[in-house]
């Protein structure tokens, strides 16, 4: 069914909105030449990533002053925003706040009703507004003012009346939204959304934020379990532990590995040092590699220098490890390079880590 232009177009205007009736006609024009769910569908995820690529014009001074500005922050930084750009804004929070910049959701309209007593002189406040004129919002400054608190604002409009009263203005600005109305935020919140990543992950490395830091506010799930548990309390230790001489014949070897059930040997030497291992993968190389094994020994045919961790490493260290080289087990050695436990993806996977 085709779309009349001028009967479900309004004229009002805004950033990332079509400003006259002709620009909403080709929008709603280009709506109608799409044939499909899919070209629809593929037509927003187009307007949405060119709308994010773009951003990367406007990685400027401005954007490092904000850096700057949330990092120096004693106390917390309070996001606010009406609407769709609210919804964001909790989101922007909650990475933030996740990745080791406390941060607060504010709600512009109950703010006016007694929650702007969370403000305080040492907070950072992030206004986000694609117009720049959400009255809710502007009802903040006041306030904002006369505490002296820093404000950054993230909107489409430069010259806004919230831009003009911030420190600092990022400029989440989009040519057109996906909605070919022109009405719905959609390529804008995505651009604003990116935006808060941006800052967020900025700050992690200006902190210094490690993987550990990181588990450490996730104690619930597979991420908490990865934080509480350490190798040390996971390992195979004692006698059940596939360590061998190397020495010993690679049939032996074999033996040996199919008895502990590990799918692996440690193998050491007299004085009881970690050489390498030697792995179900190993014996199958080997195998094809040699038409004799009589006369091999398990320091001929074993991993040298193979992937260790230390027992005071988070299991999820290890889980980490394991996944990037495509293994199923790290030893775990001592200052002395003495092999002291084993970690096991098994031991992982009933931990409910992996």
């Amino acid at each position: 069914m085709k779309v009349n232009p001028a009967k479900n177009c309004n004229p009002e205007t805004g950033a990332g909105q079509a400003n006259t009736y002709v620009e909403r006609a080709e929008m709603l024009e280009t709506l109608n030449k799409l044939s499909t769910i899919s070209d629809l569908a593929k037509e927003v995820l187009d307007i949405e990533a060119n709308s994010v690529l773009k951003l990367k014009e406007r990685i400027n001074g401005d954007f490092e002053k904000a850096i700057d500005i949330l990092y120096n922050c004693k106390g917390r930084v309070i996001i606010t925003g009406m609407g769709k750009s609210g919804h964001i804004g909790r989101k922007i929070a909650a990475t933030l706040s996740s990745t080791g910049t406390p941060s607060y959701f504010l709600h512009p309209a109950e703010s006016t009703h007694g929650d702007s007593g969370i403000i305080t002189r040492e907070d950072v406040v992030v206004a986000i507004s694609n117009s720049g004129e959400t009255s809710e919002l502007l009802n903040l400054l006041p306030l904002i003012e006369r505490f002296g608190v820093p404000m950054i604002a993230m909107t489409g409009k430069l010259n806004s009346t919230l831009a003009q009263k911030s420190d600092v203005t990022l400029d989440i600005s989009v040519e057109k939204e996906a909605c070919p109305l022109g009405k719905a935020p959609t390529a804008s919140t995505t651009a604003t959304l990116a935006m808060g990543d941006a800052l967020a992950i900025c700050l992690l490395k200006k902190r210094g934020f490690t993987e550990e830091d990181f588990l450490m506010f996730h104690p619930s799930g597979a991420l908490g379990k990865g934080v509480l548990y350490k190798v040390a309390d996971l390992m195979i230790t004692g006698e059940r532990l596939p360590v061998i001489n190397e020495k010993s014949s690679f049939h032996d070897t074999i033996k040996f590995i199919s008895d502990k059930k590990l799918g692996c040997a440690i193998i050491t030497n007299e004085n009881g040092v970690m050489l390498g291992v030697l792995t179900d993968g190993d014996i199958r190389r080997t195998l094809l590699k040699y038409d004799s094994t009589a006369n091999l020994l398990a320091r001929d045919v074993m991993t040298q220098n193979p992937k260790t961790v230390l027992a005071s490493d988070l299991a999820a260290k290890a889980l980490h490890i394991m996944e990037k080289h495509s293994i199923t087990s790290l030893v775990v050695c001592d200052d002395d390079k003495k092999p002291i436990g084993l970690i096991h993806i098994h031991d992982l996977l009933k931990a409910g880590i992996a």
